[in-house]
């Protein structure tokens, strides 16, 4: 079994036995650490009892008797994340989540992986919600750092000023929060009376930040939809679609999961035409027609088969 990466930055430095097995898309890392409370996890076949305990290979630790998961096996799913649902495991209010409305087997029997939401979408906004198995992807997509812009489609009340808009791609401190650069463009083909339909990206994502910054240039959100997180898109998601990214697609996507390794590494060569209908060098005789098959089987004065 391969060794999952500890976290986005593969670091092969010893790392907490929790943050491991959170790596491995098994549990949060808080979790993990309970697990290791619980009597769950071994090490070198000795159940561990501290989770202060640092490793560099994973491949010594089972849970609840199994080796962590491969890297192989990281899966993304998209989903359409509809208006008053929230992104959470539980609420204490008993409102609908994200994972109610998950299905709890895929195939037959075959329980769904445990998914992690990359980010949130808050209970007034809808659209794409990225759910992985991996933490370390988890991290990495939501890491400013990392550069994967998020798209949104916004509906607005109020009077839009372009040049606001514009100053946005500078980034903008609002109450003593700094905000990084953030691009926004006017659809003007969606206009309806005093609603306009605003097209946001940015990459920071901190909490409410675009219904904060449509505040802040005098402006009511009334829809705000994510429409893309990086290149994948929630193009023909229904609202609370679930859809597997296919795996082959993970690596351009993400940087993480297995390399295909492309079948067209070389080329055929072209085979030589033989027989009837081959071009003939210039001055060649023309070949015989027994030689070739074609007309050598008709009868003398026959016109044969079709």
């Amino acid at each position: 079994m391969s060794s999952p990466a500890p976290d986005a930055n593969n670091d092969p430095s010893p790392q907490r036995v929790a943050k491991w097995i959170a790596a491995s898309g098994l549990c949060s890392r808080r979790d993990a650490e309970a697990w290791i409370a619980e009597g769950r996890v071994s090490l070198d076949g000795e159940t561990l009892t501290s989770p202060a305990v640092a490793i560099e290979d994973p491949e010594r630790l089972k849970v609840d008797g199994e080796p962590l998961p491969d890297p192989s096996d990281l899966r993304v799913f998209r989903f359409y994340k509809p208006v008053g649902v929230l992104v959470t495991d539980k609420d204490p209010m008993g409102r609908k989540t994200v994972y109610d409305m998950l299905p709890k087997r895929e195939h037959g029997d075959i329980p769904m992986p445990r998914l992690m939401a990359v980010g949130r979408l808050d209970i007034n906004s809808e659209g794409l919600l990225l759910l992985t198995t991996s933490a370390a992807l988890k991290r990495k997509l939501e890491d400013p750092a990392s550069g994967y812009p998020r798209t949104y489609r916004v509906r607005v009340y109020g009077r839009v000023k372009p040049q606001a808009l514009e100053a946005l791609a500078k980034g903008i401190e609002i109450e003593g929060v700094r905000y990084e650069p953030i691009i926004a463009q006017l659809e003007t083909e969606k206009e309806s009376g005093a609603n306009r339909w605003i097209r946001f990206k940015l990459t920071e994502g901190k909490n409410r930040e675009i219904r904060k910054v449509c505040a802040h240039l005098g402006l009511e959100v009334s829809r705000l939809i994510r429409i893309g997180y990086g290149d994948v898109k929630s193009a023909g998601l229904r609202p609370g679609e679930l859809s597997e990214i296919s795996k082959t697609r993970l690596q351009p996507l993400f940087g993480m999961g297995i390399e295909r390794k492309s079948s067209w590494a070389k080329a055929k060569k072209t085979p030589k035409r033989v027989g009837i209908g081959a071009k003939r060098k210039p001055g060649a005789p023309k070949a015989d027609a027994g030689a070739s098959g074609g007309k050598a089987n008709r009868k003398p004065g026959g016109r044969g088969k079709a």
